[in-house]
């Protein structure tokens, strides 16, 4: 009894309870990773393009000079349903009276794991392509829409990171003429693209590796692009703001209509031109502005362009 007693005594004194270290936090998925680097795309940006023509690949086509332009611009995230992002551009211009001049410009919407993309397949025409389903893992679509919300080109890739920076990277696919050659006339009239993304410390760039060739599919020469969103909110953010507030519902109703032409006609085939872009983007840019100025309602203005959208458009095959 005498040796059990130390024994008993000893399970009688309090242990220490030793610290547990706290649990790691979890680490951020690659989906919620992805749409960090996609919804830091929004905000207020200085912006510069930067286009070159660079390498000939024909002895008679000499590269035009570089182009570099750029002006204040304003994204918005317009719709986040979680899988699927769309993000507005809206540039304002200095007319150089006092006044500010706020101009729609492209759009850009992101799937994940889609089944299909809207992608350009040919002259003023426009198909779906199905995405193989070995592709379509863990993958984005980006769809580019012009000015006046139809469609400019799509395809579909992964964010992945290399040499520590992580980019979004397309697979190859087809883009009509962007204005700036259109109104040229250029030997080409279509380009091969691949499109990045990368988000950066000062805002994030878009480069692009095109290959302009004619119609025949025949290169004509290499162009790079680089275009550089550095934040900036040194210029009149409100004007984008007040116009996107006055005629959203306007465009909501444009982009249904055109995503209902898109299924019922089986893609969209409609005419462009070297200016415009479509023969309708005048007019339906137009409209927004009447009604931002209380010239016409939003209801007559979305049944004006409905009938013009269904009237310019037919079937895309």
């Amino acid at each position: 009894m005498k040796q059990l007693l130390p024994i008993a005594l000893f399970l009688l004194v309090p242990v220490p309870v030793l610290a547990q270290a706290a649990p790691a936090p979890a680490a951020r998925s690659a989906f919620e990773a992805d749409r960090a680097d996609i919804l830091a795309m929004a905000g207020t940006y200085k912006v510069k393009f930067d286009m070159q023509e660079s390498t000939s690949w024909r002895a008679d086509y000499a590269p035009i000079p570089a182009k570099v332009s750029g002006g204040d611009e304003v994204v918005r995230v317009i719709e986040d349903k979680g899988t699927a992002i769309r993000l507005q551009h809206l540039l304002v211009v200095d007319t150089g009276d006092g006044k500010k001049m706020v101009i729609k410009h492209w759009r850009q919407d992101w799937q994940y794991e889609p089944a299909r993309v809207l992608v350009y397949s040919d002259r003023d025409a426009w198909t779906w392509a199905e995405v193989p389903a070995a592709e379509r893992k863990g993958a984005w679509s980006q769809t580019v829409y012009q000015v006046d919300d139809s469609p400019r080109y799509g395809g579909w890739g992964t964010w992945s990171e290399v040499g520590g920076v992580r980019r979004w990277e397309s697979n190859r696919s087809w883009r009509p003429l962007a204005r700036r050659d259109a109104v040229r006339g250029p030997v080409y009239d279509r380009y091969l693209g691949v499109n990045r993304h990368a988000i950066a410390p000062a805002g994030w760039i878009h480069w692009q590796d095109n290959l302009k060739m004619d119609g025949k599919t025949v290169p004509v020469v290499q162009e790079y692009v680089l275009n550089s969103y550095t934040k900036f909110a040194g210029f009149d953010v409100k004007a984008a703001d007040d116009y996107w507030a006055a005629t959203k519902g306007y465009w909501a109703a444009i982009r249904a209509e055109w995503d209902r032409i898109a299924t019922a006609k089986g893609g969209i085939r409609i005419t462009e031109e070297a200016d415009h872009g479509t023969v309708i983007a005048g007019r339906v840019l137009e409209i927004a502005d009447e009604i931002q100025q209380g010239k016409t309602s939003e209801a007559d203005g979305i049944k004006t362009a409905r009938a013009l959208m269904d009237q310019a458009t037919r079937a895309a095959r």
